[in-house]
Parts: structure tokens; C-alpha cells; sequence
């Protein structure tokens, strides 16, 4: 499986990096509602990993896979994992009246995933999102999902040879190949998982134009890399890009609700594909802030 991590935009100045998630299938379009293609491989490959670590963990059965992802997390901060917000697995249900229902999960460290099948109901959805959740977390335990040296020369060559950057802009700080390395090197020693947390950030900035701005202000990409990398992305964060958002609001009438569509279909693809879905419901999550706020309304509904 490949571990190839796209670099920084030295065009864009912003950043397109986003950690290699694990299997990934998409259902086409107008498929039914039970596993077809690429779609029932996922689910193979989801159900082979959740069987062989509850065997390792629980013996041969049936498995809780939600009992199974709370006692992997819970596992792994007994054994030192530092979990500054303590191994609580949380999950959201999608409000729905009619099946297929939706779920995400949010691990520990941030990473989210979702319910990856059409699922008949709420407590099905549930365990699909717990499924692909417990996939990620016991893949990204192999020491190939590891950031190291060798990881990173292997990263930057391969950002050099798509962007046809020189060694001299990998070894430049103020390149975009260069920071990409940069913060590479600032994380070695972590997961990919851990690696993905921390680019969402950044994903999240150049989507609402925050590195733009920064740039225009003489603000050196190191600067910007050093100071983000120990910001956690928190309800302050969120709330300051829904205030941009509602500005450009003022200026374009519907560029909000556009983007939110857009946010929106980004979302169900990456999910139903087992993606990591951190950064297309962070947007679309502030972009639903904006919105509550333009209508004078206090929270989320």
C-alpha cells in the first residue's frame, strides 16, 4: 500500500497535503443499496481487520465493534498514548426519518470517520462507522504508518518530481516543497493518523483564505508552520472562520450557501469511500456555524 503524502502548494501557497488513507472504494452512481464493487471489497477489508484483532483481543465470536474501537483507545492510552482529551470515542447520528441513516465517530486525537454502507438503521450506522474507525486506528499501529527519515526523504523526492521543485527549494524553508519538509520533520516519529490531525489545520486555512492573507502580510510559511502546528483546532478557530465566512457572505450573496453544497457532497463521497473525514466536516460544520449565526441563531440545531 502506498504511504505517498502530497506536498504543500508551491502554487497555491497553501496546503493540499492530506495522509494516505487506507483502502479506498466509491459506489457509482445510481448503485443499489446493498455492497457492489469497490464498495464490497471495502467492506471485506473492514470486516478481515475488525475479525483478526478481535481475535488477538477477545477470542473467536461475534464482535461488538463498538466495544472493540472504545477498548482499542482505552488500550492504547494504558500503554503511555498521550490523549490529551482522554480515549473517549464519540459519535454523532445524522438526524434522519428514514433509512439509510448516517454516523460519524470522532476519535480521541480528532481523526473522524463515517458510516461507509447504506444502512437500515441508526444502530447499524453506528457500527459501520465503528468498522472503518477500528480499520484505521490497528493499520496506523504498523510501523510503515510511522513518520521517519527515510519517510520523509521518500516524501519530499516524490513532492520534487510532481511539482519539478529543485533540492534547492526542498532545502528552502520559504518553498513550498521546503515546508512541507519542514513540517515532516517537525512531526517525525508520528502516525500518519496523527500526521492527517495536524494538516487539517492547514487544510482548513487555505480553504477560508487565512494562508492567503497571511502571505500578504509578509508572513514567512515557516512562521505560519511553526506557530499552527501547536494550535489546536478548537471552537475559536471555528468560530473566527464562520465570521470570514459571513463577510464574503455580505460581499456575494450565496457563497455560503454554494460552498456549503459543495462541503456537503464532498463529505458523502469521502464516506462512503472510507475515507478520513476531518476536514470536509470541519467545513461543513463552520460553514452551518455562518449560517446560524447570519440567522441570528446561537448554536447548530
Amino acid at each position: 500500500m502506498s504511504t505517498r503524502v502530497q506536498p504543500v502548494s508551491a502554487a497555491a501557497g497553501g496546503m493540499k497535503s492530506k495522509a494516505p488513507p487506507v483502502p479506498q472504494g466509491r459506489r457509482a452512481a445510481g448503485s443499489p443499496t446493498g455492497p457492489t464493487g469497490s464498495n464490497a471489497i471495502l467492506k471485506e477489508a473492514v470486516d478481515a481487520v475488525v475479525s483478526s484483532f478481535a481475535k488477538h483481543t477477545q477470542g473467536y465470536g461475534r464482535v461488538n465493534v463498538v466495544e472493540a474501537l472504545q477498548e482499542f483507545w482505552q488500550m492504547k492510552q494504558a500503554r503511555g498514548a498521550e490523549l490529551k482529551n482522554g480515549a473517549l470515542v464519540i459519535y454523532e447520528s445524522v438526524p434522519a426519518s428514514c433509512p439509510p441513516y448516517v454516523c460519524y465517530v470522532t476519535l480521541p486525537g480528532g481523526s473522524c470517520f463515517g458510516s461507509f454502507q447504506n444502512c437500515p438503521t441508526k444502530a447499524e450506522a453506528r457500527r459501520s462507522a465503528a468498522k472503518i474507525a477500528l480499520m484505521n486506528s490497528v493499520f496506523n499501529e504498523h510501523p510503515s504508518r510511522r513518520i521517519s527519515d527515510d519517510f520523509i526523504e521518500r516524501a519530499v523526492e516524490d513532492a520534487r518530481a510532481t511539482f519539478k521543485g529543485s533540492q534547492d527549494a526542498a532545502d528552502n524553508p520559504n518553498t513550498g516543497i521546503g515546508a512541507f519538509r519542514f513540517m515532516l520533520e517537525s512531526n517525525k516519529g508520528r502516525t500518519m493518523l496523527e500526521f492527517q490531525e495536524l494538516m487539517t489545520v492547514f487544510q482548513l486555512l487555505h480553504w477560508n483564505g487565512s494562508l492567503k492573507a497571511m502571505r500578504e502580510r509578509q508572513c514567512s510559511r515557516q512562521e505560519v508552520v511553526a506557530h499552527y502546528s501547536h494550535r489546536n483546532l478548537d471552537d475559536d478557530m471555528r468560530s473566527q472562520m464562520a465570521l470570514d465566512w459571513i463577510a464574503r457572505e455580505q460581499e456575494m450573496s450565496n457563497i455560503i450557501a454554494q460552498e456549503l453544497r459543495s462541503a456537503e457532497e464532498e463529505l458523502d463521497q469521502a464516506r462512503l469511500a472510507g475515507r478520513e473525514l476531518r476536514f470536509p466536516k470541519e467545513k461543513k460544520d463552520i460553514l452551518m456555524l455562518a449560517c446560524a449565526q447570519l440567522n441570528g441563531v446561537d448554536t447548530i440545531s
